[in-house]
C-alpha cells in the first residue's frame, strides 16, 4: 500500500514539473523580445509619460491615472532601430530613461537615467520670479512677452541655482508670457496684471 502511494505521488509530482515546463517553456517562445517593462517611482495623476525618438518626435504619450509607483510594458516591435526616451514629466522634475531598439534586442541602460529639474515660475501682485536648479550648468535663456511683445530676453550662463527676480511696471496692465528655454526643452507660463 505505501509503495502504490508513494509510485502516485511520483507521479503526480512529475506530472507537475512536466505541465510546469511545459507552461513555461510555452511561454517564452511566445514572449516578444521587444517588449519592455518600465517602471517610475512616486508618479501621480495628471503627470504625463511621454516617448520620443532621438529627433525629439513625440511617439507617444499619456496621462497618469493614479498616485503610486508607475509600471508600464511597451511593446517596441514597430519601431525602427534607433535610440528613444521614456520620459515621465512630474510637477517639477522630468525623469528620462534611455532605451536603444537594435535588430531583435531592446538595450535599456538603467545607469542612463537623469533628471531635468523644470524651472518655477511664481508671479505676485507686479514681481515675476524664476527659480530653477541646473546641475548640468546648461544655458538658460528667458524671454518675457508684454502683449506680444518682447520685453526682456536674458541668457543666463553657469549657475548651478538659477534664482531672478524681475519687477514690473504697475501701471502696465495686460498679458505677459514668460518663455524659458534650457535643455533643448521650453517652458511656458501666462499671466495677467
Amino acid at each position: 500500500m505505501k509503495s502504490i502511494k508513494t509510485r502516485v505521488l511520483v507521479v503526480v509530482f512529475m506530472l507537475g514539473t512536466l505541465v510546469n515546463y511545459a507552461n513555461n517553456t510555452n511561454l517564452e517562445t511566445n514572449l516578444d523580445a521587444k517588449k519592455i517593462k518600465v517602471a517610475f517611482k512616486d508618479a501621480k495623476k495628471g503627470h504625463q509619460l511621454i516617448i520620443k525618438n532621438s529627433a525629439g518626435v513625440i511617439l507617444h504619450t499619456e496621462e497618469v491615472e493614479k498616485k503610486g509607483d508607475l509600471v508600464k510594458v511597451f511593446d517596441f516591435s514597430k519601431l525602427e532601430n534607433g535610440n528613444y526616451t521614456l520620459e515621465l514629466e512630474k510637477d517639477f522634475e522630468i525623469i528620462i530613461k534611455s532605451v536603444k531598439v537594435k535588430e531583435t534586442e531592446i538595450i535599456f541602460d538603467e545607469a542612463s537615467e537623469r533628471k531635468i529639474f523644470k524651472p518655477v515660475v511664481r508671479n505676485e501682485a507686479n514681481t515675476l520670479m524664476i527659480s530653477k536648479i541646473a546641475f548640468d550648468k546648461k544655458p538658460l535663456q528667458v524671454t518675457l512677452f508684454f502683449n506680444d511683445e518682447i520685453i526682456l530676453s536674458e541668457t543666463v550662463v553657469s549657475e548651478t541655482i538659477l534664482n531672478r527676480v524681475y519687477k514690473l511696471d504697475n501701471e502696465q496692465k495686460g498679458e505677459y508670457k514668460v518663455i524659458i528655454r534650457n535643455n533643448n526643452r521650453s517652458y511656458t507660463n501666462q499671466f495677467k496684471i
